[in-house]
């Protein structure tokens, strides 16, 4: 094992030419540098400097240590500034559905992260059931989830209408069977699209399926198929398809909220600004 302040040592020589400068580099004496160097040479069982010049210099023994050295005490700063340098009042994970991650969550993301440098905020977005079974397994401290009706434990739900959406320049209405724009098995979305259309006797297909909502959107608009879609997602590619196209009524889902007890003051912040987010109150 290499011992780093011998390494420092060594490099601080190396660099300045000369023991006197390296020791006042490192606020040390002369003797003891020389000291360290002589120590680090026993260790390795070789000359690292040749002290004959008038600067001294690596051997080539030195050379191929020096290169090591520097790695070496690179990756010890490394770890002193994540462990010891950066030390958190915690870490804080939340969980949120893919369509708020990037459409109305950063402004209160970027805010939260400056009035809480210290708290490490971890942030998942994902779909409905996966993010409520990692919260139910305690992998989050806050969640915002799609999911159908309420339930006891959360915070707030709001409701979260939903529209059968086309292409406006490339309907898909009309085929037959009808093209399907879906989130993968398991999306809440998809659920409620087939689960309506089979109800009412209509033939379908699925014609192109993501877990990117911008990849679904995108595909509505070029005129993949059609979806089920909350209204704040829609483009100017998209055109909201009423009672007048025969397809089935939908409910829509909710949104719902929910924290852990204990979160703490940064913990309880986050799920205020989220409750008021969500009721359309941002502080």
């Amino acid at each position: 094992m290499f011992d780093p302040v011998l390494l420092r040592s060594f490099v601080a020589v190396v660099d300045c030419g000369n023991f006197t400068r390296a020791a006042e580099r490192l606020h040390l004496t002369q003797s003891t540098v020389s000291q360290q160097i002589r120590r680090l040479e026993d260790a390795v069982a070789c000359q690292l400097l040749d002290r004959d010049q008038r600067r001294v210099v690596a051997t080539a023994e030195g050379e191929r240590l020096l290169a090591y050295a520097r790695r070496i005490l690179a990756l010890h700063e490394e770890a002193a500034d994540v462990l010891i340098n950066q030390q958190s009042d915690g870490v804080l994970r939340l969980g949120v559905p893919e369509d708020f991650a990037a459409e109305r969550l950063m402004p209160l993301l970027s805010a939260f992260v400056v009035a809480y440098p210290r708290v490490r905020l971890e942030v998942t977005s994902g779909l409905g059931p996966e993010l409520q079974r990692q919260y139910r397994g305690g992998e989050f401290d806050v969640l915002l989830v799609k999911q159908m009706g309420d339930s006891d434990d959360c915070v707030a739900s709001w409701p979260e209408p939903l529209y059968w959406v086309d292409s406006l320049s490339t309907p898909a209405l009309g085929r037959d069977p009808l093209p399907l724009v879906a989130f993968p098995v398991g999306g809440l979305y998809r659920n409620d699209m087939l689960h309506h259309l089979e109800r009412a006797g209509w033939r379908w297909r699925i014609g192109y399926s993501s877990a990117s909502l911008a990849s679904v959107c995108s595909a509505v608009a070029a005129g993949l198929g059609i979806s089920l879609l909350p209204e704040r997602v829609l483009q100017p590619g998209h055109r909201i398809l009423g009672p007048e196209s025969g397809l089935p009524a939908v409910h829509g889902v909710r949104l719902a909220l929910y924290g852990r007890s204990g979160l703490g003051a940064a913990g309880q912040s986050l799920l205020d600004e989220l409750l008021a987010l969500c009721s359309g109150n941002p502080h």
